[in-house]
């Protein structure tokens, strides 16, 4: 058996056997900290009842959230606690021998189904590492620890308090007992947490908080999502104050509008003597629902910052009466911070509180335990924001996510100044050159000229001893020096970057960053200063800012604009860098990425950037960034967009509602700027296959399943895709090609749970299978990922390519339409009894249309409506699929058609460009149509038809000639039994009319 390293026991009271076979002991295992091992677990020993937590290895503070329940036999038991090593007997014994750790634990005892007291272990309370040969005898040894941390004397007042309830007669209990068992067990003065009270007010402990130099930063929002985001025209000392102050009347009125009840708050005390941590514990009885009964509520609040009008609450809510009550606790963060600043000079707080739920046990309802805290905590803190609303003046957010309104303050003229220079000049370098130089000058003036001696001549003028020998270099040293310090200045002066404060141009998604300020940048120089500046990259276009000289703490105020980018931008990236001057190698200060996806207007219209780097980490460097996106087309941008994603498909793309976008938002917690394109039905595999949806955007692609309340849902930027794979169908997909997605190496680390594998370069690999139509699927997959990694060269290529095709569009190719009929092949002609404009219906996309493809083999059959393209030429796509009866390999079919009247014929011209899809060489040739449909001479009831094809080859083969022949004849038939079912269906109608 591994040794222990830590040994805790808890001795139970000493009363009647009956009393204690009422008597559950819930002991909760939490977390531990400073251990000296990295693979632990904990057992547990009550009497002849043992149990043990799971192994948690590579930590040394482990958090294991567990809980156990023993029964209360005997008043003589021992609750033993031990931390055990799960590594060598030998390793642990010689080298952690003496070590102290911390482990936090919750005790509390339960009475058919009451609990009747609970008491947490600190995790500031110390333990010794024991060899495990000295385990013997330390029972005795041990309690003294126990007690002083109240853990046994508590539970012998608990005892006798309830052995002295259950004497009394049954007649003779009162309503007031329970009050009176409280006050009891709280009366026990060893046990009294007056010792960490502050002798001072609420708001002198706040003070010294205040006062401390180990000040933690403000924590991120918790990841259950915000409640609360708004400002109010209130102080943040103030608000504060109002709501966390003993007694604040708010707390009460808001208790009374929800129906709270016996509300009892503890005074603000020291965490386990720690000046660092004020903590206070708040019971109350929370009013019953439509599903859960009134249950009784402890919620423990805890000051976690307080620094420079911020504050920062964690508040850690417990409702163990409540369904499933102790597999749960719900966390709650209040983050008071200055808001912007108003025009009417007003102090303003910005209030914003998240919430997360913490699991202390695994349980199959967990997403239902989810769903129902976050509609109640959401139903709760609306009636908060109202009530706080009839309190404090909600500063309207329109006004803060105005970009004027926040430009306007920065200062965006020449941003070099008269004092910035002194202080880069005013040194011991530059002082003691320029007082050298004088002094020489003087010298010269009042020395008349000394004739030539030693190896002199006119003209040439040498020391004539070594000290002017010495000061003449030393003065030659300090003259060079000054020298490249003017140099190094006049370059950074006029590093201004390429877009200083300037407006950007053109319609799109527009970026501008303002950049205010620097905090703590690091520096390789002795003298710990550096000349930063900044490199803002996005899609491809790079801005900088100007040099700061000499400084660690840089005040820019600058604005930098990127030129409006069709394609919304999923990434800025920044980069700090120390001038040397333009020929030489910039060293990196640190650098950072910036997500738009994760981030809300409002947090990126003022954010504090934490930079990234071992420079960076060291000096706890940041940046502060305003941050505007926006669209200056609205919807028109979006149009454009999903137009160039048809010519890339091949298929028409809808513009979703915007309920099923807002619904794809609120699912993956995107801004409202990101707009849904395509959901598709498929199979995630992992180690088996999961059903979902997943979901594409203009810059993520995401998937979402839920089976029986576990739900998995993640998304990555195309970005992050390095290539896009197929596999052919096997056994074990049952038959459906699979499409494989790598990402690039270390990106898309949040969706590493949905990758089937991770290769050796560290590139997650996700398998997606079985969709409806898988080629239509892959297309739009792969058009949209190369659209955000092709570079601006590229599309201005294929931008070229597609206007010289004149409008046809030719799915993932560039190759040019053939429309000269002497290279084409007549395959149909002929005299139908049918009125031209009957014929024609068979491309107008209606009822006809529709139902003679899908006779002749075609399914899932789709077209766009007829666009006018070019004076009196317009334009359609049309997909579809073949069934295994019309091609063996089955296949799909995208293409592209054009009509024109024409004017020698007073008929129509249809031109056609086919392109084929999952058959062998598919991707060597397209196939092209020209329709002839004109008036015939027989009379008005009767039309000529005539139809041409020929094939377009795009990469040579051996079978060119035998796949020639192959599509000529299939098609040859396939336009027969086209045409003769058309003049069948047309004279249905017509009898059918008529009758």
């Amino acid at each position: 058996m591994p040794p222990y390293f830590c040994f805790l026991c808890v001795t139970s009271c000493k009363e009647p056997s009956f009393f204690h076979a009422m008597l559950r002991l819930h002991v909760c295992v939490l977390e531990a900290k400073d251990l000296p091992v990295r693979a632990t677990y904990v057992k547990l020993r009550l009497a002849k009842s043992k149990a043990k937590t799971r192994i948690l290895t590579n930590t040394c503070n482990p958090v294991w959230n567990q809980e156990f329940c023993f029964k209360v036999h005997d008043a003589e038991d021992v609750l033993v606690v031990s931390v055990v090593s799960h590594v060598n007997e030998c390793r642990v014994s010689n080298g952690y021998v003496g070590f102290l750790g911390k482990i936090l634990l919750t005790v509390y005892l339960r009475g058919k189904g009451r609990a009747f007291t609970k008491h947490k272990h600190s995790s500031n309370s110390t333990v010794a590492v024991e060899n495990s040969k000295e385990l013997e005898g330390l029972h005795s040894s041990c309690r003294a620890p126990c007690d002083k941390m109240g853990v046994g004397k508590l539970l012998r007042v608990i005892a006798n308090s309830l052995h002295k309830i259950l004497k009394k007669k049954e007649g003779n209990s009162k309503p007031g007992d329970s009050s009176e068992l409280s006050s009891t067990l709280l009366s026990d003065p060893e046990d009294s947490v007056q010792e960490n009270s502050p002798s001072c007010s609420f708001e002198e402990a706040l003070a010294q908080m205040e006062s401390r130099d180990n000040k933690p930063e403000m924590p991120e929002n918790l990841s259950g999502g915000v409640l609360v985001d708004q400002t109010y025209l209130f102080s943040p000392k103030d608000l504060n104050l109002f709501l966390f102050a003993p007694k604040s009347q708010f707390r009460k009125d808001l208790a009374e509008l929800q129906g709270i009840t016996n509300v009892q708050e503890g005074p603000w005390t020291w965490k386990n003597g720690d000046m660092s941590s004020l903590t206070r514990v708040v019971t109350c009885t929370k009013a019953a629902t439509k599903l859960v009964k009134e249950v009784t509520c402890t919620e423990e609040q805890t000051y976690i910052r307080v620094c420079r009008k911020e504050f920062a609450i964690l508040c850690n809510i417990s409702t163990p009466e409540a369904p499933y009550g102790n597999t749960f606790r719900i966390e709650l963060l209040y983050k008071i911070m200055p808001g912007e600043e108003v025009p009417s000079g007003e102090e303003s707080s910005h209030l914003a509180v998240s919430w997360g739920i913490v699991f202390l046990q695994s349980t199959m309802m967990k997403g239902m335990i989810e769903s129902g805290a976050r509609q109640g905590l959401k139903d709760s803190f609306n009636q908060f924001s109202q009530k706080l609303a009839q309190n404090f003046k909600v500063q309207d957010k329109a006004n803060f996510s105005d970009k004027e309104h926040f430009l306007a303050t920065l200062q965006t003229e020449d941003q070099w100044h008269w004092w910035q220079e002194v202080a880069y000049f005013c040194n011991f370098t530059v002082v003691s050159t320029i007082f050298m130089c004088l002094y020489v000058m003087v010298h010269i003036f009042y020395c008349s000229p000394s004739p030539p001696q030693g190896l002199e001549f006119r003209g040439l003028e040498l020391p004539d001893s070594y000290g002017e020998f010495i000061i003449g270099g030393i003065l030659s040293i300090q003259l060079q020096r000054v020298y490249n310090m003017l140099s190094h200045f006049v370059q950074a002066r006029f590093q201004m970057g390429t877009d200083h404060g300037l407006k950007a141009n053109g319609v799109g998604w527009v970026l501008t960053v303002a950049l205010i300020e620097g905090v703590d940048l690091a520096s390789l120089a002795s003298e710990g200063l550096s000349d930063p500046y900044v490199v803002l990259t996005c899609n491809a276009q790079t801005r900088s800012s100007s040099v700061k000289l000499q400084t660690s703490n840089p005040q820019w105020n600058e604005i930098l604009e990127f030129e409006a980018m069709e394609e919304p931008p999923s990434v800025l990236d920044v980069e700090v860098f120390d001038f040397d001057g333009p020929f030489d190698q910039d060293v990196s200060l640190g650098h950072a990425e910036i997500n738009f996806l994760k981030h809300t207007s409002t947090e990126l219209a003022d954010m504090w950037l934490l930079l990234e780097g071992k420079l960076a980490q060291s000096s706890q460097s940041k940046l502060h960034l305003r941050i505007f996106l926006d669209n200056n087309k609205g919807v028109e941008t979006i149009k454009e967009y999903l137009g160039k994603m048809e010519k890339e498909v091949g298929k028409k793309l809808n513009l979703r509602s915007p309920q099923r976008s807002s619904t794809f938002q609120k699912l993956f917690a995107l801004p409202p700027e990101e707009f849904l394109i395509k959901d598709l039905t498929c199979y995630l595999k992992r180690k088996m296959p999961l059903q979902g949806r997943l979901f594409l955007s203009a810059r993520i692609l995401g998937f979402y399943a839920n089976f029986f309340g576990h739900k998995t849902k993640f998304f990555f930027l195309w970005e992050d895709i390095e290539d896009i794979q197929v596999l052919p169908p096997s056994l074990a997909t049952l038959g459906s090609p699979t499409l494989v997605i790598i990402l690039r190496s270390g990106r898309g680390i949040d969706a590493r749970h949905g990758a089937k594998t991770q290769d050796e370069e560290g590139r997650l690999r996700f398998h997606f299978q079985s969709f409806s139509s898988f080629g239509a699927a892959c297309r739009t997959i792969k058009a949209l990922w190369r659209t955000r990694i092709l570079n601006p060269y590229q599309k201005e290529q294929i931008t070229e390519e597609h206007d010289d095709q004149e409008g046809f569009v030719i799915p993932e190719d560039s190759a040019s339409v053939l429309e000269n009929e002497e290279n084409m092949s007549r395959i149909f002609s002929a005299e139908v009894p049918i009125r031209m404009i009957s014929v024609m219906g068979i491309f107008d996309g209606g009822t006809l249309e529709h139902k003679i493809m899908q006779r002749t083999g075609c399914m899932n059959y789709e077209t766009t409506a007829w666009e006018l393209v070019k004076p009196e030429v317009f334009e359609r796509r049309v997909s579809y699929q073949f069934n295994r009866q019309v091609s063996t390999f089955g296949g799909e079919v995208t293409s592209t058609q054009q009509k024109s009247p024409n004017a020698d014929t007073g008929g129509w011209t249809v031109v056609e460009v086919m392109a084929l899809h999952g058959v062998p060489f598919a991707d060597h040739f397209h196939i092209h149509f020209k329709f002839e449909i004109e008036p015939s001479p027989l009379g008005e009831c009767a039309c000529k038809c005539e139809a041409y094809i020929s094939v377009m080859w795009l990469k040579s083969s051996k079978f060119q000639q035998r796949i020639n022949r192959n599509i000529i004849a299939k098609f040859n038939l396939r336009l027969k039994e086209i045409f003769e079912l058309v003049q069948e269906e047309i004279l249905i109608m017509s009898q059918n009319s008529n009758g």
